[in-house]
């Protein structure tokens, strides 16, 4: 076996698990983190609850906090389902422009200087890449039939 058909093996290979890889990574996070939310356990919840005092106020931050959980668990299971993507997808990009609220509307809460996050930036610049995953997942999409 040469390297040349080793490597054609392994892209061939990685193209067939890079979508489900993909699916079950967003899951996992969406769900997991979600889930943390429901039970009072997320890490993120001072920072969701400092964002969440500087935007809304038309509900509690407690029933917020667990429907913000709850759709970030709906997120992951609906990344599971083929042929939800056209649904999941547009409640992503949405959730994506809350998470980096805070990037601008807590600087000092996510920036230590000019261009260095804190840990809670990092935190919410890695969304970058579960962008990158979504537009991945879109990539492989047949057109809508008309």
């Amino acid at each position: 076996m040469t390297l040349r058909s080793t490597d054609i093996r392994l892209i061939h290979f990685f193209r067939k698990i890079s979508e489900p890889a993909a699916r079950l990574g967003l899951f996992v996070v969406f769900f997991w983190f979600g889930f943390l939310k429901i039970l009072g356990l997320s890490p993120a919840s001072g920072l969701v609850q400092q964002l969440f005092t500087q935007t809304v106020h038309f509900i509690s931050f407690d029933t917020f906090i667990i429907l913000f959980g709850v759709l970030e668990c709906l997120i992951g299971i609906l990344f599971l389902i083929r042929g939800l993507e056209r649904v999941v997808i547009p409640i992503l990009f949405l959730h994506m422009v809350t998470t980096f609220m805070p990037l601008f509307l807590l600087p000092t809460v996510t920036w230590s200087g000019f261009m260095v996050p804190t840990l809670e930036g990092q935190y919410i610049i890695k969304n970058l890449v579960i962008i990158a995953l979504a537009v991945g997942i879109a990539s492989h999409l047949h057109p809508i039939r008309e």
